[in-house]
């Protein structure tokens, strides 16, 4: 959530920066700093009241020591009166706070004065590409048809259990989930982030904090008689690890990781672009969190982004990093890189990670505050990365390396997968 501060002191700047994330309602930058307006008048007027409420009381206290009894009840019924206004003004305040804060998070967060302006994924900006696009054999297939060939998952049994997009993972399909899952693990705790296994439900709050609640409503799965919402990704529950809590400046940055189930309703559409794990309601995936100083946040970015180019470098799979654009980029964000792995039988890059600073949008929304060198309280940043997400590294994987009798996976994995081929 954006900050009053920034709004007010910035205010034809960050209409100019929302514009870049396509951002049509800049209208309510006016709306909100109207509401601020009267919210401090408000407050201003109860303040003062209630200052004359007091100090008439003790002026009470003093007539009727004094024996000045036809005074004080004066000044009784002058403080009845400053009372009975005090309790519209209270009720006036309310009203306002919430307007205010309502207003406040329809404001998506400000893009990074890096990110490039645009509209579409088109116009995104490719930073690096890395690896080998692999030749295949002249029956090389896509790896649905892999799946269907070795027995990895069965899409119709899941659609039975729940539903469409809910694959059942079986034998050295299921194999190969836990292998990846523990190499990801095993990556990123050897890089200094500490494991979590969190809740794989959140409550509103959670989802609030991080951005996904009131934005992403109609994506995430809503188990109303509890109002617990099942988990995106392990970003929520994670990073509201430090929701409410004012961190030690000697703790920072703050590095964790988790795997966790996901849970995503977005229907998608029809064809190759959505067909075998292209896209599924629930998949796993292993992340990263960062909670850092305001001026290291973007330095902890790069090294995010370096931690997972390494991480599909082991892989040895053909990748390409890209810069989103404004009109490409998540809500909370306020930047954005996604990694893209080529898929050599299906011939088109999929997406495998996005690693985001949120500055202080989140930290804001959850009041994860530290002390600074000098004692001022500060709001942290917040970022986080996939590290990395399974169906399309794994679509990928198996594509990439298929051979004429079998696949043959990268030497990273033959140790955790107690093997080195599919056949």
């Amino acid at each position: 959530m954006l900050s009053l501060q920034v709004l007010r002191g910035n205010t034809e700047e960050v209409k100019s920066r929302l514009a870049i994330k396509q951002f049509r309602q800049p209208e309510l930058v006016d709306n909100i700093i109207t509401l601020d307006d009267e919210r401090k008048k408000l407050q201003a007027e109860f303040d003062g009241t209630q200052a004359k409420v007091n100090a008439a009381s003790k002026e009470i206290g003093k007539l009727m020591a004094q024996g000045k009894k036809a005074e004080a009840e004066e000044q009784k019924v002058s403080v009845s009166e400053w009372k009975a206004a005090l309790e519209p003004l209270k009720e006036r305040m309310a009203q306002v706070e919430q307007a205010l804060q309502n207003t406040l998070v329809l404001l998506p967060n400000l893009p990074a004065a890096k990110v490039p302006d645009g509209k579409t994924p088109e116009d995104n900006i490719v930073v690096r590409e890395g690896g080998v696009k692999p030749d295949l054999h002249a029956d090389a297939v896509p790896h649905w048809d892999l799946i269907r060939k070795y027995d990895l998952i069965d899409f119709e049994t899941g659609a039975k259990i729940t539903g469409s997009g809910f694959p059942l993972y079986k034998g050295k399909g299921a194999k190969l989930q836990r292998a990846l899952v523990q190499y990801f693990l095993d990556y990123n705790t050897t890089a200094g982030y500490t494991e979590y296994l969190p809740p794989f439900m959140v409550n509103e709050a959670s989802a609030f904090a991080t951005g996904q609640l009131p934005d992403k409503e109609g994506q995430m799965y809503h188990a109303t008689e509890d109002n617990f919402y099942l988990i995106p990704t392990a970003e929520v529950p994670v990073t509201n690890i430090y929701r409410d809590t004012i961190v030690k400046l000697d703790e920072l940055p703050i590095k964790m990781t988790a795997y966790s189930p996901c849970f995503r309703r977005e229907a998608g559409s029809f064809g190759k672009d959505v067909r075998g794990l292209n896209r599924v309601h629930q998949f796993e995936k292993v992340e990263i969190i960062q909670i850092t100083e305001p001026d290291k946040s973007h330095a902890a970015l790069d090294e995010m982004v370096e931690h997972v180019e390494k991480l599909l470098q082991a892989l040895e799979l053909p990748y390409r990093i890209l810069l989103l654009c404004g009109g490409d980029m998540g809500f909370t964000s306020a930047i954005t890189y996604d990694f893209e792995v080529y898929s050599a039988a299906q011939q088109r890059w999929l997406e495998v990670s996005s690693v985001s600073n949120f500055e202080s949008y989140q930290t804001n929304r959850m009041k994860c505050r530290y002390r600074d060198a000098d004692g001022k309280m500060q709001l942290a940043h917040s970022l986080n990365g996939s590290s990395l997400a399974l169906p399309r590294i794994v679509a990928c994987l198996l594509e990439n390396n298929q051979k004429e009798n079998g696949i043959v996976l990268p030497q990273v994995l033959h140790s955790y997968f107690n093997g080195s081929k599919m056949e």
